[in-house]
């Protein structure tokens, strides 16, 4: 069910892919043609699958596909590997013996290799034995065999491994980020499209908004600030201005009702905030400039929000900072979890670092929906 499910989402993905191209290169294709195109390519696609397992199960695909493998490590290690590996019936792989490295010689799993007519290794790489990877790899080259290695020398937290090259050496990349993929890619065209598009339909409203401001007090139309983009990098954020015009110099006077924990400023009824402010920000309508600092890539349509600089110095927990290593976005979690109503600076951090092991296409897009009755509704805002 999981092959099934994985690829109903790549057909969708592709199906909205082709109609979004379509609706924006102004082509007006059937879209019930794209759709059976759709649902054609998943039971084509799915078939195909189909196949190639049945013929993996077959004796003749298992005779030429069967992996035969030793499993060599600490006993520490080699058991509960080999439990996993039986735990999960793995198709085409056959355990054929453990040998324990700190007891046994490389010439006795060469023995072994000979014995079984194994053709791989399974090699658990962790301290105790590090100094016999080599002389075990050594070995498997000469006799043809393929090793695989178990890179788990290090215990991390959160970290990702993954394999990279590096002028034909080999080497570990520990990412505690999304890894640059086509998702990742798509995302950078979505935002762009995404904020073009907003930007024109919303060219009215911010209009609106800029001379309601104008009329409603003194000052500048836009409110520009330095705040911790990717990787901590300043740069300078635009809203609507909703407070008077020396609110950073009266900032110091609210501190007492700081309504947040941690280094983060929030106060219910700031008297900072003009009558037009009040209602822009309900309605969350002073942060659509930003779609101009995502046209700029300085910033995403979702994303963990960017703090002011002074801000982000006094994190107190240095975990905090792996907020700022994605772009910082106009909506995120917090936003449609509630936003003001969060009072804990940590359940803010906590949300935007599920956000980020947990990023998807597909969670940005539900960001994205969760947002429309946020802003119609003012949900959260203070």
């Amino acid at each position: 069910w999981q092959t099934v499910w994985q690829l109903f989402r790549a057909c969708a993905w592709a199906t909205i892919i082709v109609i979004l191209v379509s609706f924006l290169a102004r082509e007006q294709p059937a879209r019930g043609v794209i759709i059976l195109f759709g649902g054609i390519s998943f039971v084509l696609v799915l078939i195909k699958e189909e196949i190639v397992r049945h013929w993996v199960q077959s004796k003749f695909g298992q005779g030429r596909l069967k992996k035969r493998l030793l499993l060599a490590g600490a006993a520490a290690d080699t058991s509960p590997l080999r439990a996993k590996l039986d735990a999960q019936s793995r198709e085409g792989v056959e355990i054929l013996a453990e040998v324990d490295l700190d007891r046994t010689p490389i010439e006795r799993l060469v023995d072994l290799l000979h014995e079984h007519s194994a053709n791989g290794v399974v090699l658990s790489a962790r301290h105790t034995v590090f100094g016999q990877v080599e002389k075990v790899i050594q070995a498997c080259e000469l006799e043809g065999v393929e090793v695989w290695l178990l890179a788990d020398f290090f215990k991390t937290q959160i970290s990702q491994t993954a394999l990279d090259d590096f002028e034909g050496r080999p080497m570990l990349v520990f990412r505690s980020t999304p890894e640059a993929s086509w998702q990742s890619y798509t995302k950078q065209v979505v935002d762009m499209l995404g904020a073009g598009c907003l930007a024109a339909l919303l060219s009215p409203i911010m209009l609106g908004v800029a001379l309601l401001i104008r009329l409603n007090s003194a000052g500048p139309i836009l409110f520009r600030q330095q705040r911790a983009g990717l990787n901590g990098k300043p740069f300078t954020m635009l809203k609507f201005r909703s407070m008077v015009t020396d609110a950073d110099q009266r900032k110091h006077e609210l501190e007492v009702f700081n309504e947040m924990t941690g280094p983060v400023f929030k106060v219910t009824n700031d008297p900072r905030v003009t009558r037009i402010g009040r209602i822009i920000r309900k309605f969350s309508l002073d942060e659509f400039p930003q779609l101009i600092n995502v046209l700029r890539g300085e910033m995403s349509l979702v994303g963990p929000r960017p703090l002011p600089l002074d801000e982000v110095k006094r994190f107190g927990d240095l975990a905090h900072r792996r907020r700022l290593s994605v772009k910082p976005g106009i909506t995120c979690l917090w936003q449609v979890s509630g936003r003001n109503n969060v009072k804990d600076f940590r359940d803010w951090v906590r949300l935007d670092l599920e956000y980020i092991d947990n990023w998807s296409l597909w969670l940005d897009f539900k960001i994205l929906f969760r947002t429309i009755p946020v802003v119609l509704f003012g949900t959260g805002a203070k």
